[in-house]
């Protein structure tokens, strides 16, 4: 309470009383979700900020996989280049911004799953704590994978160039092509984590995971088709292999889960309708 002019008192706004069983309605969803957005946006702005004044070396990073193709091959007329005079700005604030998703991951990720998840069970509090452990290294260890696998594919995309031709490479383009890259390996990644949790909250049972293994594997290695941004079947295997892997991975942990909870669940649950139960 407060006293306004004329000693009327007024009544302060007070905050919501959250739900004990964690239902929201739709207005207070939408908050959630305004506020999530922004602590996970901010995030990202204070690692692009941190990227900007680190431009130098970030540039130099990404650029190592074409300048060790160009001193492979000293014969090959290749070479980055800035289209305009803005150029130069722009990819300082399109790597900036691309950094600054990396280095916030752990942040937009939590916050994406919290917002999923509501009024979690103390069990399930710890299931989402685990998936956060997992998800960040998997997307931080993909994005490291595409990087690596970087330079073997533009050894074999700059190698059809014919003999006697310039390939003379737009910063802009290079980068798109390389930031791109990365992030499809690291997205790529997250997709077992997805699997357990859709495991740990009942969806899907590691049985059902075993029975559909092979149109796990016909779909896996369509997506790393589609997503890589290179046409090269090497890429497509250097990612599809990985998550395959990954997606039996994910089958033991899954069968893990459903036989601690098949040790949980009570006895009489298994009894028919017409028989008596020890309760």
């Amino acid at each position: 309470m407060t006293e306004a002019a004329g000693g009327v008192r007024r009544r302060l706004p007070r905050r919501r009383p959250r739900d004990p069983e964690g239902r929201m309605s739709l207005g207070d969803h939408l908050r959630e979700f305004r506020r999530r957005v922004f602590v996970a946006a901010a995030a990202v702005v204070v690692g692009a900020v941190v990227a900007a004044l680190n431009y130098g070396a970030i540039f130099d990073f990404l650029a190592e996989p074409f300048n060790d193709y160009k001193r492979a091959n000293p014969q090959s007329d290749i070479s980055l280049n800035f289209a305009e005079a803005t150029a130069a700005f722009s990819n300082l604030i399109t790597l900036s911004v691309f950094i600054g998703v990396l280095a916030a991951s752990p942040v937009w990720l939590y916050q994406a799953w919290a917002f999923i998840v509501p009024g979690l069970t103390k069990k399930e509090k710890r299931v989402s704590l685990a998936f956060i452990a997992a998800t960040v290294p998997l997307f931080l260890g993909g994005c490291l994978l595409g990087y690596v696998v970087l330079p073997q594919s533009l050894q074999l995309l700059y190698g059809f160039s014919p003999e006697g031709t310039s390939n003379i490479q737009q910063v802009s383009t290079y980068f798109s092509f390389v930031t791109r890259f990365i992030l499809v390996f690291g997205a790529g990644f997250l997709f077992p984590v997805f699997l357990v949790a859709f495991n740990a909250v009942g969806i899907l049972s590691a049985s059902r995971m075993l029975a559909g293994w092979r149109v796990a594997v016909v779909a896996i290695f369509v997506f790393a088709a589609v997503a890589t941004p290179t046409a090269d079947p090497m890429t497509m295997f250097l990612l599809a292999i990985p998550l395959i892997l990954l997606y039996f991975v994910a089958y033991a942990v899954a069968r893990l889960i459903d036989r601690r909870r098949e040790k949980a669940r009570p006895d009489w649950l298994d009894v028919a309708d017409d028989e008596a139960s020890e309760l």
